[in-house]
């Protein structure tokens, strides 16, 4: 029978087993790395040695390990030592190899499914280990146990003899050290400030545990152990801060193979910090846990201010809001089985953790109440004048809204608004004062750029009151313009621009307004910057001409580039110290064409670090301001004054 051939539209169209690719465990994380670690870029590099780290906390958790020791090498290698019992190494009987090649190579292998190992983890549930060594050039693990020194090596995740018996060993404990594949992760390198912030952050969630981390790089080196656990991290958070009580309230309480650790303390500020934790892993999109720790302050402190009849007839009814306004807290729950949205594990859903969570802060923080009254009274004033103010403050929203439903629903009157309608195609240019306003709406493509001019100084929200921050002119027309609301209302589906740009004059007030906007949005409108909304234009510093050559160039050391390359005496340069300087033109060549501009997008990598970045820079305490431009002062450059 003759042969049938396919054209080549039957071969497109045939689908067949045949067509089905079938991955091993190394061969999909290596593939596909993005699934496991979050990306491929600086912060899946970081992630590769949190998850190892995340192995020895088990260790810690569990009760077998107090130190960890984290080293960066010279060839931007990572070591990872524990004190635990170090990894089995005998042979695991479904895979036929050592315990330790199992973890090593095989997805979904661990101790800690059973539950009988290890009642609380973190970590990526039995990928961590294997991950790791899949994205990795080269791995070697060392084990101390039973008085032998044991190791086994890998590369690219594949081992390249079994585990083998290299000495005698004094104690227990296992060393990972490993060197990320410069395949997967190019132009690599670890950030020693990264790493200890991660390493401080676990030290506090695990009191009694000591982690070192040094830099062979630099020569640095950093160790914590914090006796006090989460209330020495409240203590950090507030430590630029006026607090209302002088000590953190603790919170603790085990429950059946489920941990409950809360650690409050209220400060004289207007803003809310919190982070949550779930077995040692930052839920920044909170969860049940967090939703529980909320439900209970709220029903606390109600009841405590009624019952002791510290709310007069006149004053609104305190809300959750209220009770968060000044408020700096950790919640951080271990439990057996946790449930993450997402495999970066942004927000736990427990759904026991909610009651849990809230019957244990209810019963304890009740209780603290009735034994300090003096601190209790403290807080429900806080509480009380939060209220009062978000009552003002509502009734100056309610103002806006029925201003802008008597006008139609208006938009903020300068706004110069764009054709397309489709939030997501629509970005809009917050630019400071009218002279580059109106460069900025001559010079747009009126199709899908908004622009809003902004006047003066935005008021400086970390010290601001709602009520105060809501009657601002430009702050509210930010808000109307945006159309989403802010705090808890923010709604990401009703914005009515999904870029939003800061433009601001390359000058030292260029540089404030840019920073009180920061804030107003890292405070106010942080869902924004979650979903990579908002950014930073970035207009040329210069414009350097010769002839008919032109260059805009944006720093100094570009400058000096240009003119090694610009040869001779006939260059003309010239300094652009505000938007206002540039037509039209020239405004939407270097800043706003998509097709020409660089723009930067904020991102907040550091929670913590923001928080009180934010707060030095723009709270209250002049002494730690002064401090830090005292110590930085060195380092600045460009200073226009």
């Amino acid at each position: 029978m003759a042969e049938e051939k396919l054209t080549d539209t039957q071969k497109a169209d045939s689908y067949t087993a045949e067509d089905i690719q079938v991955l091993g465990g190394r061969e999909a994380v290596r593939k596909r790395p993005g699934m496991y670690i979050g990306s491929t870029d600086y912060r899946g590099l970081h992630h590769l040695v949190y998850e190892v780290v995340y192995n020895s906390v088990d260790e810690s958790m569990a009760g077998y390990c107090d130190k960890i020791n984290v080293i960066i090498h010279s060839d931007e290698s990572i070591s990872v030592e524990d004190n635990g019992r170090g990894i089995p190494v005998d042979i695991q009987k479904k895979t036929g190899v050592s315990a330790l090649e199992t973890v090593m190579t095989v997805l979904h292998a661990g101790a800690k499914f059973g539950g009988k190992t290890y009642q609380v983890s973190g970590g990526l549930h039995g990928v961590g280990a294997s991950v790791v060594n899949a994205l990795s050039e080269w791995v070697s693990v060392e084990v101390r146990r039973d008085g032998n020194l044991y190791r086994q090596q890998y590369r690219e995740g594949i081992p390249e003899a079994p585990v083998a018996i290299v000495g005698e060993s004094c104690g227990t404990g296992t060393t990972t050290t490993f060197k990320f594949d410069p395949k997967i992760f190019n132009d690599a390198s670890y950030d020693f400030k990264t790493l200890t912030e991660r390493m401080r952050e676990i030290a506090y969630l695990n009191k009694g545990l000591e982690i070192s981390i040094t830099d062979r790089r630099v020569d640095k080196e950093q160790t914590y152990y914090f006796e006090g656990g989460i209330t020495g991290f409240v203590r950090h958070l507030n430590h630029n801060r006026i607090t209302i009580h002088r000590l953190p309230i603790a919170i603790y309480k085990k429950v059946d193979s489920s941990m409950v650790e809360v650690a409050i303390q209220y400060n004289d500020g207007y803003s809310e910090t919190n982070f949550s934790f779930a077995n040692c892993i930052n839920t920044q999109d909170g969860g049940t846990h967090l939703t529980g720790f909320r439900s209970a302050m709220t029903r606390v402190i109600n009841d405590y201010a009624y019952k002791n009849k510290m709310v007069k007839d006149s004053d609104p009814s305190i809300m959750g809001d209220d009770c968060r306004e000044g408020l700096v807290s950790i919640v951080s729950v271990k439990l057996p089985e946790p449930q993450f949205e997402g495999q970066t594990k942004g927000k736990l859903g427990n759904a026991e953790m909610k009651s849990m969570v809230e019957s244990v802060v209810v019963d304890q923080l009740a209780l603290y109440f009735e034994e300090h009254p003096d601190e209790a009274k403290k807080i429900i004033d806080k509480v009380l004048t939060s209220a009062r103010a978000r009552d003002a403050a509502r009734k100056a929203r309610d103002l806006i809204i029925k201003k802008n439903s008597l006008d139609g629903g208006s938009l903020p009157g300068k706004l110069a608004e764009c054709s397309e309608k489709e939030p997501s195609l629509c970005e809009l240019f917050l630019v400071e004062g009218d002279s580059a306003g109106g460069s900025a709406k001559q010079g747009r493509n009126r199709r899908f750029q908004a622009i809003l001019p902004l006047r003066g100084k935005i008021l400086n929200v970390e010290k601001a009151a709602p009520d105060k921050m809501l009657s601002h002119e430009e702050i509210r027309a930010i808000i109307t313009a945006l159309g989403a609301g802010i705090d808890d209302d923010f709604d990401f589906n009703r914005l009515r621009y999904h870029r939003v740009v800061l433009m601001t004059d390359a000058d030292v007030d260029g540089s404030h307004i840019r920073t009180l906007l920061l804030t107003f949005f890292f405070r106010h409108m942080s869902k924004l910057i979650a979903n990579g909304g908002l950014y930073i234009a970035q207009p040329p510093l210069y414009r350097i001409k010769q002839g008919q050559n032109e260059r805009w160039v944006y720093n100094d050391a570009e400058k000096e580039e240009v003119l090694k390359e610009f040869k001779g005496k006939s260059v003309d340069i010239q300094r652009y110290k505000g938007l206002g300087e540039m037509s039209a033109e020239q405004l939407w060549n270097t800043t706003m064409n998509p097709a020409t501009r660089t723009m930067l997008t904020v991102e907040v990598e550091d929670a913590v670090g923001a928080d009180a970045t934010f707060n030095l820079l723009m709270g209250d305490q002049v002494p730690p301001r002064k401090a830090f431009i005292q110590a930085h002062a060195k380092q600045v450059k460009n200073l226009d004054i």
